[in-house]
């Protein structure tokens, strides 16, 4: 085989094998987006009246310390069909915890996804939620914030 042959072949074989990571790379940040929510775009969401409820995936005494507005509270480990058969299949659940370094979002998700729900896991939980200014209800809640509200 001539040299200049094989150095077609092996630039062809690097374009190809560049080509797959690229396609790997954008599949991977396109299953990222359909997983997962940053808490901007759940505010803009919830004051844009999208069919979306942030769900509270930790144990009662924590949601009712802080929690997102309007947000509902099931705890991952109570997720089941019987806790769930009140909700509606139509909305996008967003499931999230205290922060980074708690994962019962994530378990949250898990079970929700289990359950033929609709679901992606906030990104930061609360603690995101706050550092971005956001207001929280509760016991501890921060009224300052930012808040969600109709523009009807």
């Amino acid at each position: 085989m001539n040299s200049f042959r094989f150095y077609v072949m092996e630039c062809s074989a690097t374009f190809e094998k560049k080509q797959r990571t690229m396609e790997n790379q954008i599949k991977f940040y396109e299953n990222k987006l359909a997983f997962e929510m940053d808490p901007s775009d759940l505010f803009e969401a919830l004051n844009n009246g999208e069919k979306i409820i942030a769900l509270d995936a930790r144990k009662p005494f924590g949601f009712e310390t802080e929690h997102i507005p309007n947000a509902i509270n099931i705890p991952h480990r109570e997720m089941n069909l019987e806790t769930t058969q009140h909700l509606d299949k139509d909305v996008l659940y967003v499931t999230y915890c205290d922060g980074i370094g708690c994962n019962a979002s994530t378990k949250g998700a898990l079970n929700m996804a289990r359950l033929r729900f609709k679901v992606k896991e906030l990104i930061g939980g609360l603690e995101w939620w706050k550092l971005d200014g956001y207001a929280t209800e509760g016991i501890k809640g921060n009224k300052g914030g930012l808040k969600m509200e109709c523009a009807c």
